[in-house]
C-alpha cells in the first residue's frame, strides 16, 4: 500500500496497534496540527449511536455522571470514540478551523459540518471535560478537536434546520439509503418489514421503502406508545407489538414473511427473529451496531433460512441529501424525530 493511500485513511494517526486501519486500533492520536490532506473540525456536539448510548446508560445504572466519566476515559484513553463492548461510536458536528492544501473534502475554514464517518475511526481531543452534558441524551455538547482524513465523509449543515435535529437526521443517514437500495433491488413492490421502526433509522427506513414503491409495509414496535405514535405518523400500513429478540414472537406478530427485513432495534438479540420473518429468497439488512453477525449467519445456517443477508455500512451515495429531504417531506417522520431531539 502506497504512503499517499496510507496517509488518505489515517494509518499515520494510529498508535496501538501497528499495521491496523484508523477503526480497528485502539488508539489513536488526536493531534490537533493536521497533515497536508486532513481537516481540523471544532467539535460543538457529538451524537453517540444508540446502541453504546444504551450499553453505556445500562452498564452505570442511568447515572448521568457516570456516564459522562465513561464517555471521557474512553475518548482520553483511546484518541476517539470508540465504545470497547458495543464497538460503534457514533459522528460529530462542528465548524471547519484549519484545512490542508490537498484535503479532497471541499471544506473550508468556517463551514459548519457534520462527519458522516464513525466517531470510532475519527482522532478525538476533548478540552471541557463534557461540563455541559448530564450524561442522560445521545446528544453531546462538546468542546474539542477532531480530524478528518483524505477519505473521511463530512456534510456541510443545512441551513434550514436546526442543528440538533440535522444531527439526528445524518446519524443514521446511511439507512434510509440503504433500505431504498435494497427494495429497489428486491423487484416489483416488495413487502418490509423494520424492526425498530419509531426510532430514527427506523422511520426515515420505511419512509424510504415507500418512496422506493415498497408493497406492504410492517413497522414492528416494542411497547403500545411507540405503536401508537407510529400509528399517527401513518408510515406503516401494518403496526406490531414485539420483542425482536423473541423470534418467536416476532415471526407471529409479522405474519405472512416478508420480501425484505430491516434491523434498526439497538438491543442485540433480533437476528434470528429477522430471518424467521423474512420469506425465502428475501433480503435482511442489519442496520444495528448491536447485531452478532456470527449469530445471524450459524441462525441462518441452522434454520436453513435462504436469505440475503446485507451490513448495512452506514454509506450510500447521496445518503445525506436522502435523508434530509426525507424529513423535510415526510410530516410522519418529522412526527416520530422531533420528540426524541426535543427530549
Amino acid at each position: 500500500m502506497s504512503d499517499l493511500l496510507q496517509r488518505s485513511l489515517g494509518v499515520h494517526r494510529v498508535l496501538e496497534p501497528a499495521g491496523v486501519l484508523p477503526q480497528a486500533a485502539t488508539r489513536l492520536d488526536p493531534d490537533p496540527r493536521i497533515a497536508p490532506d486532513e481537516v481540523r473540525i471544532a467539535v460543538e456536539r457529538l451524537n453517540l449511536d444508540a446502541a453504546s448510548f444504551r450499553q453505556l446508560t445500562e452498564a452505570h445504572g442511568g447515572d448521568g455522571d457516570a456516564v459522562r466519566a465513561a464517555v471521557l476515559g474512553i475518548v482520553e484513553s483511546q484518541g476517539k470514540m470508540h465504545n470497547p463492548v458495543t464497538g460503534s461510536g457514533g459522528m460529530l458536528v462542528g465548524t471547519v478551523e484549519e484545512v490542508g492544501p490537498d484535503s479532497p473534502l471541499g471544506l473550508c475554514p468556517g463551514d459548519r459540518v457534520a462527519t458522516l464517518v464513525s466517531l470510532t475511526l475519527t482522532p478525538l481531543r476533548l478540552t471541557d471535560g463534557l461540563a455541559r452534558w448530564d450524561g442522560r441524551s445521545e446528544q453531546v455538547p462538546a468542546q474539542g478537536t477532531a480530524v478528518l482524513f483524505a477519505r473521511s465523509i463530512a456534510a456541510v449543515l443545512p441551513d434550514d434546520l436546526p442543528t440538533e435535529v440535522a444531527l439526528a437526521v445524518l446519524d443514521v443517514c446511511g439507512a434510509p439509503a440503504a433500505t431504498e437500495r435494497v427494495v429497489h433491488r428486491a423487484g416489483h413492490r416488495p413487502s418490509v418489514a423494520v424492526l425498530g421502526a419509531a426510532g430514527k433509522s427506523g422511520c426515515l427506513s420505511l419512509a424510504a421503502a415507500r418512496d422506493a414503491r415498497a408493497g406492504r409495509l410492517v413497522g414492528v414496535v416494542r411497547n403500545e406508545a411507540e405503536a401508537a405514535a407510529l400509528r399517527a405518523a401513518g408510515l406503516a400500513d401494518q403496526v406490531v407489538v414485539a420483542d425482536a429478540t423473541d423470534p418467536l414472537a416476532l415471526a407471529a406478530a409479522v405474519g405472512r414473511p416478508v420480501d425484505v427485513t430491516v434491523v434498526c432495534v439497538d438491543a442485540p438479540g433480533a437476528e434470528h427473529g429477522a430471518l424467521l420473518a423474512t420469506a425465502d429468497g428475501g433480503t435482511v439488512l442489519f442496520f444495528s451496531m448491536a447485531t452478532s453477525f456470527s449469530a445471524a449467519a450459524l441462525g441462518a445456517e441452522g434454520m436453513a433460512a435462504d436469505v440475503t443477508m446485507l451490513v448495512g455500512n452506514g454509506y450510500t451515495p447521496g445518503h445525506a441529501a436522502l435523508a434530509l429531504d426525507l424529513y423535510r417531506c415526510t410530516p410522519g417522520v418529522r412526527a416520530l424525530i422531533d420528540p426524541r431531539v426535543r427530549a
